[in-house]
């Protein structure tokens, strides 16, 4: 499944499920291979068609799979159906890895204490995993700026092989690109909330809402002026993308934009 742009960018969601992530995964911290995940949502769909920064990063990413219903049903509306793989739903198996391969993680996100009972949490969770590294950055923080390369230098010194960014898009996914660039054997999972859910600072959406396929409801009514906006503007651009779904499922790779 790909997300086509009239400047020529594409995003192909080429893990078709979590399975198939974290063997990628795997097999490059196995090789000492640095990579970017993304986990593509309606939001972050909606921004690429704004962006061309951001889709010029989000391109560049070595894997990327699905973080939103939406996207799984335009995949099957397209013929190119993969599973939902949210970002927070891959944390605790993306820690696990690196805890087999005996490689330490290094955590990048909203504040100091949530990250370090995100740590806690995450050790508690994975045993043998260790946490080289945990920092947040001001705000507003520029991933390209000054600080990002303070930060890049941390990880550097650290040894952290894998790093999860919990900075929200588009500044986890620019910073990744950047990161992995001039790391060259550093892992980068971009999981937004991810790290947030594990501290207890933010509340997920309960089993039964996500069951139903409601979790975007949910984090809406928790935060509505903040998010009302953001969702709106997500299922504006749906019926776009669902008449390109349906023409790659006729066989039209150049569907009308």
């Amino acid at each position: 499944m790909h997300f086509s742009f009239p400047d020529g960018n594409a995003v192909r969601i080429n893990c078709r499920d979590s399975s198939a992530l974290l063997a990628a995964v795997r097999q490059r911290l196995a090789d000492g291979r640095g990579f970017a995940i993304a986990t593509i949502n309606v939001d972050h769909l909606q921004r690429l068609g704004e962006d061309a920064r951001f889709r010029s990063a989000y391109a560049a990413h070595d894997l990327v799979c699905a973080d939103g219903n939406p996207i799984v049903w335009l995949s099957r509306i397209a013929g190119r159906p993969v599973a939902l793989a949210p970002g927070s739903d891959l944390v605790l198996p993306l820690a696990a890895e690196a805890a087999r391969a005996g490689l330490p993680v290094a955590l990048i996100g909203s504040s100091d204490e949530s990250l370090a009972l995100a740590a806690q949490s995450m050790q508690a969770a994975v045993p043998g995993l260790r946490v080289a590294l945990t920092h947040a950055p001001g705000f507003p923080f520029d991933p390209m700026g000054e600080e990002g390369a303070e930060i890049i230098a941390r990880i550097r010194a650290s040894g952290a092989r894998l790093c999860f960014l919990a900075l929200g898009a588009p500044r986890q996914e620019l910073f990744a690109i950047r990161a992995r660039d001039a790391l060259g054997d550093v892992g980068f999972a971009s999981i937004g909330a991810g790290l947030d859910f594990l501290s207890g600072h933010q509340r997920r959406a309960p089993q039964l809402m996500r069951r139903l396929k409601l979790e975007w409801l949910w984090r809406m009514l928790s935060n509505p002026r903040r998010l009302f906006v953001r969702y709106a503007k997500g299922f504006a651009i749906l019926p776009g993308h669902l008449r390109r779904a349906l023409a790659l499922r006729a066989g039209n790779d150049e569907a009308p934009r």
